[in-house]
């Protein structure tokens, strides 16, 4: 009787510790540190310790050489490393092909589009072809490939199944106003919040300056207050010993889309679903043990104000309480937006994936 025999699987040791290897892990590291180099090489001579990824031939030492001389570090004031404007780069797009690329890959599809078809320009999307679109639309490359694994090489030929489309956009802009929740609660309870929704602000901005530079985007952080930070300080943006002033982050969002000339405006706003502070007459009213009933009747109606200024506000939940889930389907309602229940892996791909599909939406 014929068998299979087995024995003990012994895995080949990679030969790891170059300068690329090496350089992904660093990238990752920053976004975890908030951009602090110095912490960042000092956890890569202890992770080297315990896993050994470099090499006889090339150790930390060297690797640091490298950072300095490709520009991705510098010395500062108190001697120690800090992150280049290079490296600030590197960061954003590094996260732009973490989080895009497994978009591109992922079979969600959860939002589709009335206007699939038309528009202006080509974009990265591709779908199957369906009556009444343009030639020019077809990808030739994509559908001959169809044809080849359908039908085989020896027999070539090519049907309407096998042919792709290029989805396009219209030639129009979108403000965006990304707003950020630093509350201490995004780091409470053992769960890092703050460097997902840091990571997938920076893969955004990196989108919209390549792919789409004719749009927008402001990125709002509240904590007891609310204000604006720039693309360079993204990479450092870290939580306080705030409470949560969603009002504020709200009222400063719509005032910046306000001034902004485009009919298309959109808020997205990561946070853990909890308001807990206003400020009135330059006091802070604070009280975080439930859901306060002042807190909440004020932010609820600065959701119904940007309805009010077409303003739809997608909230990105990164909390599981079911009494702030309620809270947050009440806010949706109001401002008539939408919300979505998020865990902090899928958090970038949801994002994407609204920001794209309402990148199509027209306004007539």
């Amino acid at each position: 009787m014929r068998g299979f025999q087995f024995s003990k699987f012994v895995p080949e040791k990679q030969v790891a510790g170059g300068f690329d290897d090496l350089f992904k892990l660093f990238m990752q590291l920053l976004n975890v540190t908030a951009g602090d180099a110095a912490s960042s090489l000092s956890w890569m001579t202890e992770m080297d310790k315990l896993h050994s990824f470099t090499n006889n031939d090339y150790g930390i030492g060297d690797f640091i050489e490298d950072l300095k001389e490709k520009g991705y570090i510098a010395p500062d004031e108190k001697g120690d490393f800090k992150v280049t404007a290079k490296s600030e780069q590197t960061i954003r797009k590094s996260a732009l092909e973490e989080i895009f690329g497994q978009l591109r890959k992922s079979g969600k599809g959860d939002h589709t589009s009335n206007l699939s078809g038309l528009g202006d320009e080509n974009n990265a999307i591709r779908r199957a072809y369906s009556f009444g679109d343009s030639a020019d639309q077809i990808d030739m490359t994509s559908s001959i490939q169809n044809a080849q694994i359908n039908h085989g090489i020896n027999d070539f030929m090519m049907t309407e199944n096998d042919l792709e489309v290029h989805e396009k956009d219209y030639k129009t802009t979108t403000a965006t106003v990304l707003m950020i929740d630093i509350s201490h609660s995004m780091i409470l309870y053992g769960e890092d919040r703050i460097t997902p929704a840091r990571k997938v602000a920076m893969a955004l901005s990196e989108l919209i300056k390549t792919k789409f530079p004719k749009d927008s985007l402001d990125i709002v952080v509240f904590g007891n207050d609310a204000w604006p930070i720039t693309l360079k300080e993204l990479p450092y943006l870290e939580v306080g010993p705030y409470h949560t002033n969603t009002c504020a982050g709200l009222e400063l969002a719509a005032d910046i889309l306000r001034r902004r000339k485009t009919p298309n405006k959109q808020i997205f706003m990561i946070t853990d679903g909890k308001p807990t502070c206003l400020k009135e007459n330059g006091r802070y009213y604070k009280n975080s043990i439930g859901l306060d009933r002042k807190v909440v009747a004020k932010t609820l109606n600065m959701a119904a104000h940007c309805k009010r200024l077409k303003i739809p506000i997608t909230t990105f939940m990164i909390a599981k309480d079911p009494y702030l889930q309620h809270f947050v389907r009440e806010f949706t309602k109001i401002n008539d937006g939408r919300a979505f229940y998020s865990s902090l892996e899928g958090l970038g791909e949801y994002i994407f994936e609204d920001f794209i599909t309402n990148r199509k939406k027209t306004v007539r």
